[in-house]
């Protein structure tokens, strides 16, 4: 007789996860482990979580890490858990952008998967540096895009794939938000303060931090791929280093016989957006829309007739 929520198959183990960044005070760093909960195919079992080891031991305490398995650096953490038995299987590192090269390739020599978050590196040396890693390193890269993970982003792909959407034309990106309007950074506002720090963010300021995201999803969904650009940067607040507001100009690869054109526009600087992800793509046959706040939804128009909210 079977048993209620029993099974008669073991299920398969976890796998073993390491964090590099992500300790006390950290944003992303949480934002990951609640994933990592949710999707129950993870256990994290060790952690580089800070830069300071006083924090990094702190923060390991408040993970309930076995305190052998709390480092003071990635590199050791590295070292150590590559020769354990039961050492980590994959890391995700979750720290500002100028460490992301550094502590990918001391995991990717060691054959441990490296989930990173983006964007990739904060120099394009650094990029190409890392691109040549994960090739030559039998372990997995991977790299947090992670709005293409939606359902109905997954939709839209392939309606376009399928050519419902006729020959692409158009793409339209954006990404506002409004938690930089002022100078919080000079208050020592922890995010603010290495988002728009050059030596940490790199070059891209909001272009970076959210633009990389509109973007991907806008190549995502048309299956385009970008030729040439004209980029207005602005850094609106007074003193900020880094670019705030980006009006982007796209001309993509011709595909079907056109040159589909593109805008991008993001920003951190836009009082009543939150978390405005949105991406439009119209081609000969229709259009889709999709915004971020509304993930369920996604709305189709074939050309001449109404239009259709598709949902999950």
């Amino acid at each position: 007789m079977a048993i209620e929520g029993s099974s008669s198959e073991a299920r398969e183990p976890r796998i073993r996860l390491g964090m590099v960044g992500g300790g006390s005070g950290a944003f992303i760093g949480a934002v990951h482990r609640i994933a990592a909960r949710i999707d129950d195919h993870y256990e994290l079992v060790a952690g580089a979580l800070s830069s300071s080891a006083e924090k990094a031991e702190q923060s390991g305490r408040e993970l309930g890490l076995d305190p052998s398995r709390s480092y003071s650096s990635y590199k050791e953490m590295a070292i150590r858990e590559a020769k354990l038995k039961n050492g980590i299987e994959a890391v995700a590192i979750v720290t500002p952008n100028h460490v992301h090269y550094e502590a990918a390739k001391e995991f990717l020599k060691r054959g441990i998967h490296v989930i990173c978050d983006k964007p990739l590196t904060s120099t394009l040396a650094d990029a190409k540096k890392l691109k040549k890693l994960a090739d030559e390193s039998e372990a997995l890269f991977v790299l947090t895009h992670n709005y293409t993970g939606y359902p109905m982003v997954r939709q839209a792909r392939e309606m376009v794939a399928n050519g419902e959407l006729g020959t692409i034309r158009l793409v339209q990106m954006e990404y506002p938000q409004d938690w930089l309007t002022e100078d919080i950074e000079s208050s020592g506002q922890k995010q603010a303060a290495w988002r728009t720090d050059p030596s940490k963010s790199g070059a891209g300021g909001s272009t970076g931090d959210i633009g990389t995201h509109a973007y991907n999803l806008g190549c995502f969904v048309s299956g385009l791929e970008l030729e040439e650009l004209a980029a207005d940067l602005d850094s609106f607040v007074p003193g900020r280093r880094l670019d705030d507001n980006a009006h982007v100009m796209m001309r993509f690869k011709e595909k079907d016989g056109v040159t589909a054109k593109g805008t991008l526009w993001c920003s951190q600087v836009a009082p009543g957006h939150e978390n405005g992800l949105k991406v439009r793509v119209y081609g000969t046959k229709g259009g889709l829309e999709w915004v971020q706040a509304d993930p369920n939804y996604l709305w189709y128009t074939p050309f001449g007739e109404p239009k259709r909210l598709i949902t999950r």
